[in-house]
């Protein structure tokens, strides 16, 4: 079976919104190779509309290793308003959500990319779905935007991992486990 493992990008203050706005002097050499390695590993990224019109923007037409790799990976869209998906290789989906990624995660043995914990990856972790958040913390307040997660939800998470980066950056791993006691 396939795991499904988050990407987040995070401010210290829990802003994830329009990351391309904030992170650019914290995303040296060790962090793009890791980015990399993370993304040639995966098999096809998961997103929501936003997601996907945020990463399009930025990425579509580009080039170099990331771009070219993003550009080609498939790409499944979870979405009801998006009509189409003009990115190369991105597939809208307009099931039911959590049926959807089950039939995915069912289709082999590879990871899944979330980036972003949007809807998408709030859904995800709630029933059980998402098998590991990977968030770098980047020590800057950006002071607006969305944050990471939406209040009245709760989630506990054990700590696989913590790297910090000379920038400043930390990058954790994280495995989710059940609220039950």
């Amino acid at each position: 079976m396939r795991t499904i493992v988050e990407s987040t990008l995070v401010s210290l203050d829990g802003v994830i919104e329009d990351p391309a706005a904030w992170v650019g002097r914290y995303l040296d050499d060790e962090f793009q190779r890791a980015a990399l390695a993370r993304l040639m590993g995966s098999e096809a990224m998961l997103m929501g509309r936003r997601t996907y019109e945020l990463l399009a923007r930025d990425w579509a037409g580009q080039t170099g290793d990331f771009a070219d790799r993003i550009n080609a990976i498939p790409k499944y869209v979870f979405s009801t308003t998006l009509g189409r998906a003009d990115w190369n290789n991105a597939i809208v989906v307009k099931g039911e959500v959590v049926s959807e990624v089950r039939a995915l995660k069912a289709r082999g043995d590879g990871e899944l990319a979330l980036y972003g914990h949007g809807l998408l990856g709030q859904t995800l972790l709630k029933v059980g779905l998402l098998d590991e958040m990977r968030l770098s913390i980047f020590p800057i307040f950006v002071g607006a935007g969305k944050q990471l997660y939406r209040s009245g939800e709760s989630a506990r998470l054990q700590l696989i991992e913590a790297t910090s980066l000379p920038t400043g950056v930390v990058v954790t791993r994280y495995r989710p486990v059940s609220l039950d006691p």
